[in-house]
């Protein structure tokens, strides 16, 4: 069989099997290489809906993907991709604090439009210009505003999406009375509703001791938040499950408006001993963003100056050219700091915002910490880019060598950072590796890549081995081992470690619920196989 002839018969959008095509969807931002048999192009809910019967009918599976950012590899798959941004990508409406959307608009252009209202959409990651709004929703993202604002799952309304009989539906919260005629349907919908409310009933005591205590997480099925006994929400379920529930095809987010007025504190550290102190001292004053970049970062941003000039598109770029002075000498004088922090503060009063900046710098420098507080927003824009980049960065510039997320998203408590960096130094000091951290320091959310080259046979070994030092290291502080990139081929096998047999047992009931004949997206989150993930390392 024909795979892209046999789905052209049953959608009106696109279906391809070229080579060219299927090579292309082969890869996305992780370490994986993973060729489809086909890739369709659904133009509509109705192509989705008739996509999901026809996979039901001959075995097939259907992986949804959007902006091909995932570093987790979870969205690929050897079977047929479904790609939401050829022309799922409208903005249907933009209301007063809110705007409904479908999955395959640009985060970029998504945030052009709601600023015109002046709203935002707050938990939007580094990957910002090039990621959807659609697959922030399917791995629950996070990043720089998460600190203030929360992640994308504090920010979906309700949702609709296809499921595994081939139907869409509306979901979103009910208050008890209306889960009560839920729990009374005898259809499709309402068998979802009765074992998922029997399910969280009764397991309830084990998901609540389940659920990761630290500010963030996006491993597993978000069970523990479904049911607060007010209200039933399989929103909860389906944002950040990575497609494996069913195929979202629309989301109403709420929205926020941002504050008028932003500075920035830029902190350098020579080392990671007063990191502690600093945190403490800086969250005192409540930053809307608290982020870090370390030296190997800031090093690869001069040296490859040029192409981030490009993305900074400066109004003067010689005054943009002297800005970056300072960075130039710290390196050439041998005094690149360690880490660089970076604090934004925002206030609707610019009084208030400057009193609290001043309060802020004589503690600063009391405690004699080298810093500096943004003139301008073209001096703030330059360090956001270098952070937001630098994972890109990596990608572009470094030749024989090519990064290798795979312990980029791990979160224990910021208290527990004086006894957890040292131990996670001494694991990475045991390997030769070139890597760079960049991360959410106000959440203790790290994001560690490394360069490798993964055609020396040593490198998946070292990558089985690193992965799992670390992430005992983070289970053991009671940690998450992703807090906003989500589980894919990387960390799905590492899920019944983390949470433990029992629990593991639930996620399974889960995924069988909603996705009896396993269509969406298998082997993610449930069913997952680490030597599978191995075979399908790149080469280059």
């Amino acid at each position: 069989m024909n795979l892209a002839n046999e789905l052209k018969k049953v959608i009106k959008g696109e279906a391809l099997g070229d080579e060219e095509t299927r090579i292309k969807y082969s890869r996305d931002a992780s370490l994986f290489e993973v060729e489809p048999e086909a890739v369709v192009f659904p133009k509509n809910v109705e192509d989705i809906k008739n996509l999901v019967n026809f996979a039901d009918k001959n075995g097939i599976f259907l992986t949804a993907r959007a902006g091909g950012t995932d570093m987790t590899g979870g969205g690929l798959t050897e079977s047929v991709v479904v790609d939401m941004t050829k022309h799922l990508n409208k903005i249907k409406a933009i209301g007063k604090d809110n705007a409904m959307v479908e999955p395959g608009v640009y985060y970029r252009d998504f945030e052009k439009e709601i600023l015109k209202h002046n709203l935002l959409l707050p938990s939007y990651p580094a990957s910002k210009d090039i990621c959807t709004v659609g697959g922030m929703a399917a791995n629950n993202s996070g990043g720089e505003k998460t600190l203030a604002y929360g992640k994308t799952e504090d920010y979906v309304m309700e949702l609709k999406a296809v499921l595994s009989d081939g139907q869409e539906y509306l979901i979103k919260p009910l208050t008890k009375g209306e889960l009560s005629q839920k729990l009374k349907q005898e259809n499709f919908e309402g068998k979802i509703y009765q074992k998922v409310y029997k399910l969280i009933t009764k397991n309830a005591e084990i998901l609540k001791n389940a659920k990761p205590k630290v500010s963030k997480n996006s491993a597993g099925y978000y069970l523990w938040n479904v049911w607060n006994g007010q209200y039933f929400d399989l929103t909860k379920l389906l944002v950040g499950s990575q497609g494996t529930l069913g195929i979202i095809t629309e989301i109403k987010f709420r929205l926020i408006r941002p504050k008028k007025y932003s500075r920035l504190a830029v902190i350098f550290l020579k080392d990671l001993k007063p990191l502690v102190e600093v945190t403490h001292l800086v969250m005192g004053y409540q930053p809307e963003s608290f982020e870090s970049f370390d030296d190997h970062t800031l090093k690869l941003a001069i040296r490859f100056l040029p192409g981030l000039i490009k993305i900074l598109k400066p109004k003067n770029l010689l005054k943009l050219g002297w800005s970056f002075l300072p960075e130039f000498w710290m390196i050439l004088s041998g005094g690149a700091p360690k880490l660089i922090l970076l604090a934004e503060f925002t206030d609707d009063s610019e009084g208030e915002l400057n009193a609290r900046l001043e309060n802020l710098k004589k503690e600063l420098a009391i405690s004699n910490f080298n810093f500096r507080i943004s003139k301008d927003e073209e001096e703030a824009k330059k360090y956001w880019t270098i952070r937001r980049e630098s994972f890109n960065l990596l990608r572009r510039h470094i030749k024989g060598k090519r990064t290798a997320p795979f312990i980029d998203d791990f979160i224990v408590r910021v208290e527990q950072l004086p006894e957890f960096l040292p131990r996670l130094n001494a694991i990475l000091d045991k390997y030769d590796l070139t890597y760079t951290i960049a991360g959410h320091v106000g959440d203790a959310n790290f994001h560690i890549i490394p360069l490798m080259d993964l055609s020396d046979p040593k490198s998946p070994e070292i990558i089985k081995e690193l992965s799992d030092e670390v992430y005992n290291l983070v289970l053991e502080f009671k940690g998450s081992i992703t807090a906003e990139h989500n589980d894919g081929l990387i960390r799905s096998p590492y899920l019944e470690k983390m949470y433990g047999k029992e629990v593991y047992k639930i996620f399974e009931e889960t995924k069988r619920i909603f996705d009896p004949k396993n269509i969406f997206n298998p082997g993610k989150k449930v069913g997952a196989n680490l030597e599978y993930a191995f075979r399908h390392l790149v080469k280059s």
